[in-house]
């Protein structure tokens, strides 16, 4: 079972290529700041990053760690592994920058948590899993705990 948690609204910048090799192009998005609402309420700290691979078979392979700080001043470690993939045409908007309605790709996520707030163990103790959309300057995550 499902659980909404919050959500998540995570500011990045232009994406750096690293370039390309066996497994696809390989890039690091920064990620700059942002908000997290809901159950937990806060904000995004700059710093992190999403190291992506953008395969040949059109599947973005997403790895993303950063840091949240709360608004009762705890800060929560973020570590997402998950994949983007859709129709080459959507992709390739994607890749561009441009905005594309998330219906038209899939967008999931693994989304683990660290933190040494004793009142957010329940965080570090389930999975959770994010339902994303990528847009021009953000990424969109609905954060569901896995019961």
């Amino acid at each position: 079972m499902l659980t909404p948690v919050f959500d998540l609204a995570v500011q990045v910048s232009v994406p750096q290529s690293i370039g390309r090799d066996a497994s696809g192009e390989r890039r690091c998005v920064p990620i700059t700041g942002g908000t997290v609402s809901g159950k937990i309420s806060g904000v995004v700290l700059n710093g992190g990053a999403d190291w992506q691979t953008l395969r040949p078979d059109g599947l973005a392979d997403l790895d993303a760690r950063y840091m949240l700080k709360l608004d009762g001043g705890a800060q929560v470690e973020v570590w997402s592994r998950g994949l983007r993939i859709g129709p080459a045409e959507v992709m390739q908007k994607l890749a561009r920058g441009e905005p594309v309605d998330p219906s038209a790709y899939y967008m999931r996520t693994a989304m683990r948590f660290e933190t040494a707030a004793p009142d957010l163990q329940w965080l570090v103790h389930k999975l959770h899993i994010g339902i994303g959309e990528r847009r021009p300057d953000a990424v969109l995550l609905k954060v569901f705990a896995v019961d």
